[in-house]
């Protein structure tokens, strides 16, 4: 039973990432877009999200910051355990293609960026919430970013996003 369902699951990230991922033929805006988007999320970036409102910032906006900050290393820790112990393989190798973007490393899932992003702007939608749905939108689209440039299947970025939430919820409800 486990492995029909586990079968299904896999059968469904496959169809939904041949659907979704760019071609080599498309355009030259497009795989700018895709690319600038998943840089602009990327895990450098996410850093520097966390880490300068932390050295910057005073008030809600500092108390923000650090929830940031261990949300984002305690998912991104939580991403590689998970990545070296169910070791799925990259996209755009098994169905031997290209990636349209940088790859890290040769571990699918979860999304590391995905979960980088989600889990900062996590933190700061559920603290200002006149930002949450900016922040989430922008979150979810890196996420997507990442399928679109060939690198991860919609699965590994969507429990990539989950872990960040839940890394947050966690973070948060201990303060």
């Amino acid at each position: 039973m486990r492995s029909v369902l586990i079968h299904k699951l896999e059968h469904g990230d496959r169809a939904l990432y041949l659907r979704w991922v760019l071609t080599g033929s498309a355009s030259a805006g497009k795989r700018f877009f895709w690319t600038a988007l998943t840089n602009a999320g990327g895990v450098i970036a996410s850093i520097a999200f966390a880490l300068v409102p932390l050295v910057l910032a005073e008030g809600q906006l500092k108390v923000a910051a650090v929830q940031a900050a261990w949300s984002l290393t305690i998912s991104h820790l939580i991403v590689q355990v998970i990545k070296r112990n169910v070791v799925r393989t990259r996209p755009h190798l098994a169905a031997e293609g290209r990636a349209l973007a940088i790859v890290p490393d040769r571990f699918s899932f979860p999304s590391g960026h995905a979960a980088a992003v989600m889990s900062v702007a996590f933190i700061h939608a559920a603290t200002f919430h006149s930002l949450a749905i900016p922040m989430l939108v922008f979150a979810a689209l890196v996420g997507f970013s990442r399928v679109r440039l060939g690198v991860h299947y919609p699965g590994d970025v969507l429990v990539g996003q989950l872990i960040a939430i839940a890394t947050g919820v966690a973070v948060r409800a201990l303060w």
